[in-house]
Formats: structure tokens, C-alpha cells, sequence
């Protein structure tokens, strides 16, 4: 009545032993197609996987159903139990008909805020989402999910006189867990997005965050949380299952093999970004308690030495102001990089005061950062003057509130005088050559001031320091095509910039100079990284990875009327190397009117397309602050409730 079965997976290879079971199942196991709806996977006589947009778990016993993650295809009305392994609503979604139907939810202990009262953090986010220096992910739910049970480290949930085990494994997310169960004669686990496959993540962006021991805040902390995934990973290790199945992507059934890659390539990737890090001129040892939580050691940090040529205080004709910098003409007449405070605008005072500066008559923007942009306006109501920008930072000037970014200023600037990439003009004793720079985040430019006796500054914004690039922050937008962001910068530097020009970065006193082999350097290692995230990530191009905008609404905040039709797009940025269509459809509140229903676009290699639509808002809305989500399908993914945009509700 019982037969001997070995299971295999897809490509034929044994799992470590034989089982024993009903010969009732066999035909479960053998035949999946005939006994299973498409897109299920028989992973064992109790144990199918739904995988879809995201996979779904159902463990059945007694004519009962447990669920991890959800039902992505709708196979089952109800479950007695819903798991859930972490809190974004990219994958929440496919718990919450389960959820509404009276299973109850299973969540980590951490993150149960986030599922049961996202409406707080909404409302809050339209202008908490200025000034934004801790960088965490957005993709939380824009819908309470009940909360039925929470658990954290250690517990143990009960189902049917199963066992199942609660790992704390964050990493991906801050509070995440993972569970464990034996079923079938199999240890398994359910582990959300600490892995992805076959040692792949699914993004790097996701990991942003402060790192207290290093007292690295959360602007700078890229990755930050990599050493909690790596502990996360030898923790699922030391388990020792036979099958991991995450939230996304093909079933893991060589866990420890699968793992230990992924290790290797994050601490490859990790490696790779400390050692060119601008950061190292600032922070120093803190890079080293950095490089320790990751790797084991600082000293498998291959650390480029710092610039070759540093000066100890720039020319006398450049006065540093906190984090900007004025360029002061024989005339007494004065040209400003940057104005993010309004210390900057009281030590200019102080500087007509005691005669050392006539008047203005210039400011130039490097980038859209609140701490070179924030008082810009109050600078041109005392000093009536022009602002100089390229085109490339036009738009996010004028209208911060439209885009989703790290330390955007609330305050719009409608004076500018945009100049195109390459333009010259002379000021005074002085060349002025105006630069698109996509340094230190893609919407940055830069200046070069050439005077006649032969000196040169190249104004970098915040690009730069003696110790490398400064991209520690990934959700600037730091891409990793050739010709783009750094390799672009690190190209201009070396062929289009004289030699003789000294690099200043406004948060550093000393101008400094790389010599062509550190240009080269730095470029081979962001040639070398762009092939280990290749590796890492399970996308067809490494930039979906870490940008965490390649799909993004525009305007992200509008106020409108209630009643009242809102235009609004999705921005996609195809980073493929082949065109791809991508599909666009609108997750709108409850009584919304969307136009259309769907839409698609197909942009070329390295451009942007736009999924345009319109709202209306319902009469009589009942929020203030709505969070709007959008679908995006391309290729072999389909992202649910992917990015989002806010609406608040105009009196």
C-alpha cells in the first residue's frame, strides 16, 4: 500500500533521500500536469507552489489549507491560515482575498504596523516625503491588511499539530521572518525575498539604511543593511532545509549551494563599492566597521589611495561657505555655487559689509539636494540676480513635488536660466563652461571656471571626494550603463576637462586632482561592478537592481479638487539592451474614475516611455491624502502595486 519515490527537480537532479508514501500520492508527484492547475508545482504530497506574479503556498492537511505568501492566482477561495514573511505591499496583495475571506494573517512583529495602519504613514509622507535622509523602500501597503497574529524570533506557530518555526532573517526588509516546517519527509522554508533563486537578490536598493555601529546614517548607509541579509542567510543555512521557497522566483532545492553564491556575490558587490567610495574621505574608520559587518575584514577593502594632488585651501579668489562656494572677481563682484541655508546668505552680508563684495551676479545650481537648493529664493529676494542650471536639473527645479527622490527641497524654483551642456560664456577675468555632471545623483551638473592667468576649479557638487565617487546612496540614481552616470562623468573628466583643473566638492576644504590612472581606475572598478551585479541580480540588465526608479508616476505629488480630472503618467526607463514593451495598469482608490484601463509602451534601449493617463476624484472624497499604485508588466515579470504616486485633496 506505500511506494518507495525519489523526488527530482526540473532538471532531474535527487533530492538527498528516498521517501516513503501513499501510493495514492505518486501520481502527484510523477504527473503534475494532469493533477495540478498550470502554473502549480508539486513539491510534495502536502506542498504546492502557485508561482505567478509572486509564488503562493498551500501545505494541505485533514481536507485543510495553511498558505504562505498568498494565492497569486486565485486557486483557492479560503485558508485557515495565511503566513506572511515580510510587509511590502508588492507582494502583501496576493494575501488579502485569503485575508478577507476569514483566514487568519501571520505576520513579522515588525513590520505589523505598516500592514495594519498604513493610512499614518500616507498621511504623513506628503511632506515627510521632503528632507528625506533615512532612505527606506515605500512599498508599503496603501490598504490595511488584518492583522491577525504577530511573531518574531524564536516562536512557534501551531497548525493542525504542525510545527512551524519563526527565524528572524531581516535584511531585505528591516523586521522580516522566515519560516520553517517538516512536511512529506522534507524540511522546508519560506523565506520571502532573502533569496532569489539560484543565490540571486532581487535588488540592491532595498537595503538602504542608517548602520548605527558605524554611525552612518540612513542617506548614506548604501546597503546598509547587507550584513544583516549575509547573518540572515547563514542563519537559514544552519537550518539546513531541503527546499527554500522565497516569495519570488524558482524554488530553491540546493539551498546550501544557492546560499552560499549569494554570499560571494553580495560581498563581491559590497567589496567593490567601499573601495571607491567617496565616503572614505569622510568617514574613515567608520568605513572599516562598514567593511567588517559585510566582508569579516577591512583589509579585503582593495581601498584606492586618495587623489594624487591635494591642496590645502583653494585660490584666493574662491571663499568657502559652509557647503557652497563664491567666486569673487577683481571687481568685488560675486558668482555663488549653490545656496542651501541661510548661513550661506548671512556670510555674504557680512562680506559687503566689510567691503569685500560689491554685488551679485550669479548663482549656479550642481544639483536638486535641499542643502544647495533650500534658500535659493530667499538668496534672489536680496540679491536680484540670474540662476544658471542645464537642462538636465530644469524640470526638478521647477517642480521638486513631482518626483520620489532623497532630499528633495520643498520649495520651487522658478528663476532659472538653463544653458546647454558644453555652453561657454565669459564672466569678468573668468571662462565659464556649464557641464551636465550625473555624479553623485543623475539630475547634477557642474562648472568649470577657468581664469586668465591660467587656474582652473571644476566645480563638482558633491561627486567627488580624494577618495573616489560619491554614490552611497542608491536612490540617487547612480546607473551603470557606459556613457551614463560616473562612466560619463569619469570620461569628461578625462578628455574634456584640462589637466590642470583642481576638483572642488563643496563639502570638502581642499581642492583636489585625480591623475589619469585613477580616472581609469575608477572607471575599471564600476566596469568590474556592472558584471558583479549582473551576477547578483535576476533581471536581464543589472539596473533594474539598483534603480529603484526605472518605473516611476509623474507628477508623484499633485493636489487636486474633488470631483476634478488629474493627467498623470508612469515613467518607464527600459534598461534592456533590447526594446520592451511594458504594461501599465492603475491600482486607483475606491470610487476613482481611470482612463484608460491599461496602457503600454515600448521605449528603446536606455529611453524613457510614458504610460499616460487621467483621473477623476469621486465627489466626496474620504481621505485628504490618497496613495495611488500602478501594475508593471515586461518581459517574464509582472510587478503588482509596484510604484506609487500621492493625491492630496485640494479644499
Amino acid at each position: 500500500s506505500r511506494v518507495r519515490v525519489a523526488l527530482f527537480d526540473r532538471k532531474g537532479r535527487g533530492v538527498r533521500r528516498w521517501h516513503w508514501y501513499p501510493w495514492i500520492h505518486v501520481a502527484a508527484i510523477v504527473l503534475p500536469s494532469i493533477c495540478v492547475a498550470a502554473g502549480q508545482e508539486v513539491l510534495s504530497p502536502s506542498v504546492t507552489v502557485t508561482h505567478g506574479a509572486v509564488n503562493g503556498v498551500c501545505i494541505v492537511k485533514d481536507g485543510h489549507r495553511l498558505v504562505v505568501y498568498g494565492d497569486p492566482e486565485r486557486h483557492w477561495e479560503s485558508a485557515d491560515m495565511v503566513l506572511l514573511t515580510h510587509a511590502r505591499r508588492d507582494v502583501v496583495w496576493a494575501a488579502r482575498p485569503l485575508v478577507d475571506n476569514g483566514a487568519e494573517s501571520v505576520v513579522p512583529a515588525g513590520e505589523a504596523k505598516q500592514l495594519a495602519e498604513p493610512g499614518a504613514f500616507w498621511d504623513g509622507f506628503w511632506d515627510k516625503r521632503f528632507h528625506d535622509y533615512a532612505q527606506q523602500s515605500t512599498k508599503i501597503p496603501t490598504a490595511a491588511l488584518k492583522v491577525g497574529r504577530t511573531v518574531r524570533e524564536g516562536d512557534r506557530v501551531s497548525w493542525r499539530d504542525i510545527a512551524i518555526d519563526v527565524l528572524g532573517t531581516p535584511g531585505y526588509t528591516r523586521g522580516a521572518v522566515s519560516y520553517f516546517v517538516e512536511m512529506d519527509g522534507l524540511r522546508y522554508g519560506f523565506v520571502g525575498d532573502v533569496i532569489h533563486g539560484d543565490g540571486h537578490l532581487f535588488d540592491l536598493y532595498s537595503l538602504q539604511d542608517a548602520v548605527s555601529e558605524a554611525r552612518i546614517g540612513g542617506y548614506h548607509g548604501y546597503a546598509g543593511r547587507i550584513g544583516e541579509l549575509i547573518a540572515s542567510l547563514r542563519k537559514i543555512a544552519a537550518r539546513k532545509p531541503d527546499v527554500l521557497v522565497p516569495v519570488r522566483g524558482p524554488v530553491v532545492r540546493q539551498p546550501e549551494r544557492a546560499i552560499g553564491k549569494l554570499i560571494d556575490r553580495l560581498q563581491s558587490a559590497y567589496e567593490n563599492y567601499l573601495s571607491i567610495n567617496a565616503g572614505h574621505w569622510y568617514f574613515k574608520q567608520r568605513y572599516d566597521t562598514l567593511a567588517v559587518r559585510a566582508l569579516g575584514s577591512a583589509g579585503k577593502v582593495p581601498w584606492m589611495p586618495y587623489a594624487k594632488k591635494i591642496e590645502k585651501a583653494p585660490p584666493d579668489w574662491i571663499v568657502p561657505i559652509h557647503n557652497s562656494r563664491l567666486v569673487i572677481a577683481q571687481d568685488r563682484t560675486g558668482l555663488l555655487i549653490d545656496c542651501g541655508s541661510q548661513a550661506i546668505i548671512a556670510e555674504i552680508r557680512r562680506l559687503r559689509e566689510q567691503g569685500k563684495l560689491d554685488r551679485m551676479e550669479g548663482l549656479f545650481i550642481t544639483h536638486y539636494h535641499d542643502d544647495h537648493t533650500d534658500k535659493v529664493n530667499e538668496f534672489l529676494a536680496e540679491y536680484d540676480c540670474p540662476v544658471y542650471a542645464t537642462p538636465i536639473l530644469e524640470d526638478i527645479l521647477r517642480r521638486p513635488g513631482a518626483y520620489r527622490l532623497p532630499c528633495v527641497t520643498a520649495n520651487r524654483i522658478q528663476r532659472l536660466n538653463i544653458l546647454p551642456d558644453g555652453h561657454r560664456r565669459r564672466w569678468k577675468e573668468f571662462t565659464l563652461t556649464f557641464h551636465d555632471f550625473p555624479g553623485q545623483t543623475i539630475y547634477h551638473d557642474a562648472l568649470l571656471v577657468e581664469k586668465d592667468n591660467g587656474e582652473a576649479i571644476f566645480f563638482v557638487g558633491d561627486s567627488f571626494t580624494p577618495s573616489g565617487i560619491d554614490d552611497y546612496c542608491l536612490q540617487n540614481r547612480n546607473l551603470l550603463h557606459g556613457g551614463t552616470g560616473y562612466f560619463y562623468c569619469l570620461d569628461l573628466l578625462k578628455d574634456k576637462i584640462p589637466s590642470r583643473a583642481l576638483l572642488i566638492n563643496q563639502h570638502v576644504l581642499e581642492p583636489f586632482r585625480f591623475d589619469g590612472s585613477q580616472i581609469d581606475h575608477m572607471a575599471g572598478v564600476l566596469a568590474r561592478r556592472r558584471n558583479i551585479l549582473a551576477g547578483l541580480f535576476p533581471w536581464d540588465e543589472p539596473n533594474y537592481g539598483i534603480d529603484e526608479q526605472w518605473a516611476r508616476f509623474y507628477p508623484y505629488g499633485q493636489q487636486v479638487r474633488p470631483g476634478a480630472w488629474a493627467l498623470l503618467s508612469v515613467t518607464v526607463f527600459n534598461h534592456s539592451n533590447t526594446p520592451a514593451t511594458f504594461s501599465v495598469r492603475l491600482n486607483a482608490p475606491d470610487g476613482w474614475t481611470v482612463e484608460p484601463e491599461r496602457a503600454c509602451v515600448t521605449p528603446d534601449p536606455g529611453q524613457e516611455g510614458h504610460a499616460r493617463f487621467r483621473v477623476r476624484l469621486p465627489d466626496d472624497p474620504s481621505r485628504s491624502v490618497y496613495a495611488m499604485t500602478a501594475d508593471v508588466a515586461f518581459g517574464p515579470w509582472d510587478l503588482r502595486h509596484w510604484c506609487e504616486c500621492l493625491v492630496k485633496v485640494r479644499p
